[in-house]
């Protein structure tokens, strides 16, 4: 999609970067990993009055872990969907496709490294990121993936009937290689810390984006719109 805004001396040239889908897909994400990581804290060390009641499920930590376990869940449905339009959108994640081609060139790498320095200028992108934050988007990809299996193998060793009985049984080898299920749970927390470093680091590079370079940053993600400006011929 394409159109001109007459701005006197300049046309600026409106790119359709992100789906809707894609921007649906990120803020439910955003969402699942915020609630994940407020309720697994509190798992790990409850800190509330306990609810009374003669029920095995009706209680404060039940609750909590009940809405643990569904925005688990919806991230994980919502990563898979993610992962299946990176690759299958033809239309609506080409330019996150088209950034591969920046993550292999030596030259955008080091332009990208000195603007975050604030000794170069901004490299010219084609696509949806630069290297920096196609490699930045992708460990995250492979920390959501380790936080989901560990957190399913975590899941099918306290629900033995129904669905936590099938992926206890699909998922025992999480255990095995980790070496226990102590160590499930320990490498489940430290994942944890890793989105909470990653959370604010990526906050602060988006606005930093958008205030240094105006076309781009956090209302890509919200509009779906990236802007361009252009000398008039």
């Amino acid at each position: 999609m394409r159109e001109a805004v007459d701005s006197g001396k300049r046309d600026f040239q409106a790119h359709t970067e992100f789906s809707g889908l894609t921007r649906i897909f990120h803020w439910l994400r955003a969402f699942a990993i915020f609630g994940l990581i407020g309720t697994g804290f509190y798992i790990a060390m409850p800190f509330l009055s306990a609810t009374p009641s003669p029920e095995p499920t009706l209680f404060t930590q039940a609750y909590i872990r009940s809405i643990h376990l569904i925005l688990g869940f919806i991230l994980i449905a919502v990563s898979i969907f993610r992962v299946y339009l990176f690759f299958f959108d033809k239309e609506g994640s080409k330019e996150e496709r088209r950034s591969f081609k920046q993550f292999i060139d030596v030259k955008v790498w080091i332009a990208s490294i000195k603007t975050y320095l604030f000794i170069g200028k901004h490299p010219h992108i084609e696509g949806a990121y630069n290297p920096l934050q196609f490699i930045t988007y992708f460990t995250l990809g492979v920390l959501t993936l380790l936080v989901c299996l560990t957190g399913v193998a975590l899941y099918g060793n306290v629900y033995h009937s129904g669905l936590g009985g099938v992926l206890g049984a699909c998922f025992k080898w999480v255990e095995v290689l980790c070496g226990g299920l102590s160590n499930v749970r320990v490498i489940h927390h430290i994942l944890t810390w890793a989105f909470v470093i990653f959370i604010p680091v990526h906050i602060y590079l988006v606005v930093w984006n958008s205030v240094k370079y105006p076309n781009g940053g956090a209302d890509a993600i919200i509009s779906g719109v990236r802007y361009q400006n252009e000398l008039k011929v």
